[in-house]
């Protein structure tokens, strides 16, 4: 008869994110994740597989939590300017821990050139997040808030590589006040 699970997989895949989001990929031992998520080295195996699948949830957990965030503050926003501060001020300092810097950005750095699956979920999550800033570049162009000098999708490129900046800064001791004024020029070249 097979023992019933003593522990809510959700929470312990949270608790194995926010690991892998502190400390690496590789500086993350599967003893680390056993003592850190609180279960037993067999209900890890079970459950969430080896170490690199239980990464790979653990990352589509995160990029869940982030999409869901960004997505309620564009919701939330009355024009496009509104939504790309909204998007802009999180990469800066919206996460739960912006010393860590941002996971995808992170393990992208980490092992992308080295891990396909890796490789192949970045550039997934980072079309996802053009997709995003293009969506309202053409919501300002329309309105006239932004410039249609540009095309929509160059600038969601570029803005995105900006964002992908700044969360890498965001991890050393620079200031917020910088991040803003690099947010806040990089904002000019689109806004009328």
């Amino acid at each position: 008869m097979a023992r019933s699970k003593e522990f809510e997989e959700s929470v312990v895949l949270d608790k194995a994110m926010r690991l892998f989001w502190e400390q690496g990929y590789e500086k993350t031992s599967m003893t680390d994740l056993v003592n850190h998520m609180g279960i037993h080295r067999r209900s890890l195996y079970d459950t969430f597989g080896d170490k690199h699948t239980l990464f790979l949830k653990a990352v589509e957990l995160y990029e869940n939590k982030i999409s869901t965030a960004l997505a309620a503050g564009v919701k939330r926003s009355k024009t496009a300017t509104e939504a790309l501060q909204s998007i802009v001020g999180f990469m800066i300092c919206g996460e739960e821990n912006p010393a860590s810097g941002c996971l995808i950005v992170n393990s992208t750095v980490e092992l992308a050139a080295r891990d396909a699956d890796m490789n192949n979920k970045s550039i997934e999550m980072f079309s996802a997040e053009e997709q995003l800033f293009k969506d309202i570049i053409l919501w300002g162009q329309q309105d006239g808030e932004f410039t249609s000098e540009y095309d929509a999708g160059e600038m969601a490129e570029y803005l995105h590589n900006v964002g992908v900046g700044l969360r890498v800064m965001a991890r050393t001791s620079i200031s917020k006040e910088k991040l803003i004024r690099i947010a806040n020029l990089s904002m000019r070249f689109i806004v009328q």
